[in-house]
């Protein structure tokens, strides 16, 4: 059985038990219970706040966790890197009130900062020689230049949108963060073995996100044309049609590109252009 530490709530819940689903794991639905087993494969969910979770599989507590790699940076603990996920993506940034001319770091300099990343905003002070008073907040630290607590904030940002209803804005940008995946350094060749079919399942989820399966009409004499134009593909299904002089063409592109080369796709004579969403992908 392999232990997986999860955070309680937000979204990198979300997007973490939305994986797990997709991946097939199926896990008791309507239980708030800190330990949840599933039901078709040998694992089991540690429910923990997302700044324990790197402390959990640290000391073993948790074989694997999902964290972001902002907690995981604050944390400094024994835990290895398994796999970046590519989800709940953010920054970490310093921010000061928008109505402040900014010269660069040196104006932090004997200035208060509020944040609940002391660990990782020191390190970035020290690099830079600022000299700066880090107050320590462990919630709503954009309020903290409003009512006087502090001169700036370092904050995780995602959309910029809390920054301005506090009327902030955004100066340093100190690193980008996405969930991790990350495991304790010595898991048994039994828990080994379990992560490895776990991620398995992951990739082939993550591989099939973007991606549509196409297929279309095209006549026999522009297969060649047609094949040029879709991105990176080597060899697509090609089946002959009833009426002569046409061909089926089966392919697998992302999204983005589908919208690239549709229309040179329709120049050449495609038809009956089909696009069905993959739930899956294995290479």
């Amino acid at each position: 059985m392999l232990r997986i530490a999860v955070q309680t709530k937000g979204r990198l819940y979300e997007e973490t038990m939305l994986l797990l689903t997709e991946s097939g794991i199926k896990l008791e639905s309507g239980k708030r219970l800190l330990l949840l087993p599933a039901k078709n494969f040998p694992l089991e969910v540690l429910f923990l706040r997302d700044d324990d979770i790197p402390q959990s599989v640290a000391d073993g507590v948790a074989d694997v966790g999902i964290v972001g790699e902002n907690e995981y940076a604050e944390k400094k603990k024994n835990a290895l890197i398994t796999k970046r996920l590519g989800f709940s993506k953010c920054r970490l940034s310093l921010a000061i009130p928008k109505e402040i001319n900014y010269t660069g770091i040196s104006w932090f300099n004997g200035k208060v900062i509020a944040t609940s990343y002391p660990e990782i905003l020191r390190d970035f002070l020290n690099k830079h020689n600022v000299k700066s008073d880090i107050h320590v907040i462990t919630g709503s630290v954009e309020v903290a230049p409003g009512i006087g607590l502090s001169d700036a904030i370092f904050d995780i940002v995602s959309s910029g949108s809390t920054l301005i209803t506090n009327h902030l804005k955004e100066v340093e940008v100190l690193m980008k963060s996405e969930a991790l995946l990350i495991e304790h350094p010595t898991l048994s060749e039994e828990k080994k073995a379990i992560l490895q079919e776990l991620l398995f399942r992951f990739e082939a989820v993550q591989m099939a996100e973007d991606k549509k399966y196409v297929l279309m009409n095209v006549p026999t004499h522009n297969i060649e044309q047609i094949i040029e134009v879709l991105p990176g593909i080597k060899s697509p299904t090609i089946m002959p049609l009833a009426k002569e002089g046409w061909n089926s063409l089966h392919v697998v592109i992302s999204e983005k590109h589908f919208w690239e080369v549709i229309g040179k796709l329709k120049a050449l004579g495609a038809e009956g252009i089909l696009v069905v969403p993959i739930e899956k992908m294995i290479l």
